[in-house]
């Protein structure tokens, strides 16, 4: 039995995956199969590491279609409608205090689904120790989180859409 997850996405994460998918299947792949095309007519391709590249990439690319295609047809889009400002939930931006003595600082996370999570960019997965502890919870509730480096404390200060 084969079990799919159900994929959170918002609005902007689905026309994301979208996009790349679409590039994906257009243009790296015929770009692909030229260079392919070019290495195989160097002729032996037992040493040819031009083919080899080609076709690593060109594997890579392939499972990277089959994966965005399986994200996207199990996809659940979190309308800007169905997102709740009372209560901490995938697609809100939430303001977090960090409770500590030392520190006094305050970061911003929008919490999306783990398909199109960018922590770099301040977008946390629904599934991470941060995303996990906060959904649900409302203004000035307060939580633990237990991460790798220890524990830290958040003071939930703003939920927004």
């Amino acid at each position: 039995m084969t079990f799919n997850k159900e994929n959170l996405l918002t609005l902007s994460g689905l026309a994301k995956l979208e996009d790349e998918l679409n590039l994906l299947r257009t243009k790296k792949r015929a770009e692909v199969a030229q260079r392919i095309k070019q290495a195989l007519a160097f002729g032996d391709i037992s040493e040819n590491s031009e083919y080899d590249e080609a076709k690593n990439e060109q594997a890579f690319i392939e499972c990277r279609i089959a994966q965005l295609e399986n994200i996207l047809k199990s996809a659940k889009v979190i309308d800007d409608e169905d997102i709740d400002t009372e209560k901490v939930s995938v697609g809100a931006k939430v303001r977090l205090k960090v409770v500590d003595e030392e520190y006094d600082d305050e970061v911003e996370y929008t919490l999306v689904g783990s398909a199109e999570a960018d922590p770099i960019n301040l977008k946390i997965s629904n599934e991470s120790p941060v995303g996990k502890a906060i959904l649900g919870k409302t203004i000035n509730e307060e939580v633990i989180i237990h991460i790798p480096d220890g524990i830290i404390k958040y003071k939930i200060l703003q939920i927004n859409k």
